[in-house]
């Protein structure tokens, strides 16, 4: 029986001198709400490079900006700021999905960038609100 093995990365992070995810010296629920978990079958880290490798039924949870996402295997490089999904990824970020065979989140700049496998395509569904004037004139008032 494979068992999921967890690993909060900003806790991994203290320990290999990587600088955690967006590590905010607050109170502890804000620290843990700013924690990236992976769940994955293996996980690896590399104190050299800084590349934490989690294989194998990878689920992601990033609370801090609502992301929550499936892949086969999942690269996370500190020193560049960036997540690496691969094999039939599947993100989901305030109702809005992407599917693609290799998403990479760019940490600092909030964006995601999918490629599909040869012959296939990206797939995103976005949530619109019925009616986008009236939600930016909500979001506007005090």
């Amino acid at each position: 029986m494979v068992r999921s093995r967890r690993l909060a990365l900003a806790a991994l992070g203290l320990s290999l001198g990587i600088a955690p995810l967006l590590w905010q010296s607050a109170a502890s629920q804000e620290t843990a709400s700013q924690a990236l978990t992976i769940l994955a079958d293996v996980q690896q880290a590399n104190a050299m490079t800084g590349v934490i490798t989690a294989r194998g039924n990878v689920q992601l949870r990033y609370p801090a900006r609502q992301i929550q996402a499936t892949a086969a295997q999942a690269q996370y490089f500190s020193r560049e700021g960036r997540i690496v999904l691969s094999g039939n990824v599947y993100v989901l970020q305030e109702g809005n999905s992407l599917r693609a065979d290799s998403i990479t989140y760019l940490i600092q700049e909030a964006k995601f960038v999918a490629l599909p496998a040869p012959s296939r395509q990206v797939e995103s569904i976005l949530m619109i609100p019925d009616d986008p004037n009236q939600q930016i004139i909500e979001s506007v008032q005090p």
